[in-house]
């Protein structure tokens, strides 16, 4: 039987060392713990994410509302959020009211369209390009001609069923929609109309001697996504309308360069590779569109004047859009960005660079506030 005092085996090395150890499995298992609660309640921790960055894009609405005011009267808190909320979903119903029935009449005549016949209007170019593989001596289409090899692929891509399969999976999912928008809705309106909420339900969770800390990163993280979110939102308005307005000056159907426009804007929210694969199908679209046309004289034309449109806006939006979001969000090197965006991307696909920059910037704030004694957090921090 030990008769060590216990102030000396408070003392001891050993004891201190086990007592350490054991904090840190205490740790890692609550961590392993919370991981799987939050991954079982993923679907609603889904909606408050969502809800918390609508109340972010909408907060200087009822910052704008509350200045309002007619001598002593001005409009309540609740009313501000409300019509906040309005105008919200206003512009998202707008916007698929605008585009949707664009976007399935597009798919519907894609659908139709016999994949033998765009190549029979391509057979010029196709036929140099054999001549071309021939002399480089490549036998790739050895067992397979290129026009055979290109019908195969357009009828992989231009089948019905896959249309109808997108269509009939976007009719399930309306099914889940409604009861989504509604929680979505109920969650806004509130942290709108209290922007507190939020910070309060996360400070539950959190010891009382770090709630100092947390607001300040709460407060931090709240202020940079707000612009980031509201400037994300301005970038792909302007790309569209830049986009179908290019489109429309070299020729192309004002309902084709709407599509156009809506499909690289959107894509353009994925850093890097998004411009590429919008400009891709952006092309594809005035291809199939403009079969008619001779390929030398008229089609090849209109294809380098698309491509050109595709790199003056995306010039555009290197030079004036990005610099203007990330600079007061990220504050960021590109390089910085673009491992960010490469890790997101093999880990998650396209979500996760989607995801990527937001997420970044939480997990910067959140390291400067607790981790800013390492060096190479401090040197990645220093610029918020």
């Amino acid at each position: 039987m030990s008769n060590k005092p216990a102030a000396q085996t408070a003392l001891d090395p050993k004891f201190e060392l086990k007592s350490e150890t054991g904090k840190y499995i205490a740790i890692v298992l609550g961590a392993v713990v919370l991981l799987l609660v939050l991954w079982h309640l993923r679907a609603i921790i889904s909606f408050l994410l969502v809800s918390f960055v609508l109340s972010l894009v909408g907060r200087p609405v009822v910052d704008l509302l509350d200045r309002l005011r007619h001598k002593q009267i001005r409009i309540p808190r609740a009313v501000s959020a409300l019509l906040a909320l309005l105008l919200l979903w206003g512009v998202v119903l707008l916007f698929f009211r605008i585009f949707i029935p664009i976007i399935a009449s597009q798919a519907r005549e894609l659908a139709l369209i016999n994949a033998e016949t765009v190549i029979g209007n391509l057979d010029e170019p196709i036929q140099q390009l054999e001549i071309f593989m021939l002399r480089l001596g490549l036998d790739a289409f050895r067992d397979l001609s290129i026009p055979e090899f290109f019908t195969q692929k357009l009828n992989s891509i231009l089948n019905i069923d896959f249309f109808t399969s997108i269509f009939s999976s976007m009719a399930t999912i309306l099914g889940n929609v409604f009861i989504a928008a509604f929680a979505i809705s109920f969650m806004t309106f509130f942290f709108l109309k209290d922007d507190r909420l939020f910070l309060e339900g996360i400070l539950i969770f959190i010891p009382t001697r770090h709630e100092s800390a947390v607001r300040h990163v709460m407060s931090s993280i709240r202020h940079l996504l707000m612009r980031y979110f509201i400037g994300i939102i301005l970038q792909i308005t302007f790309i569209i309308i830049l986009i179908t307005s290019g489109m429309l000056i070299v020729g192309i159907e004002f309902r084709n360069s709407l599509v156009i426009g809506l499909v690289v804007g959107v894509f353009n929210v994925i850093p890097y590779i998004g411009p590429v694969i919008g400009a891709t199908i952006g092309i594809f679209i005035g291809v199939v569109s403009h079969l008619d046309l001779s390929f030398y004289n008229e089609m090849l034309p209109l294809l380098m004047y698309m491509l050109l449109v595709f790199v003056c806006v995306q010039l555009i939006d290197n030079i004036i859009f990005q610099p203007l979001i990330y600079a007061s969000s990220v504050h960021a090197h590109p390089l910085e960005i673009f491992i960010v965006l490469m890790i997101a991307g093999s880990t998650a696909g396209i979500i996760g660079m989607f995801l990527a920059i937001p997420a970044y910037t939480v997990i910067r704030v959140i390291a400067k506030e607790f981790f800013n004694n390492f060096k190479l957090v401090k040197r990645l921090t220093e610029k918020i």
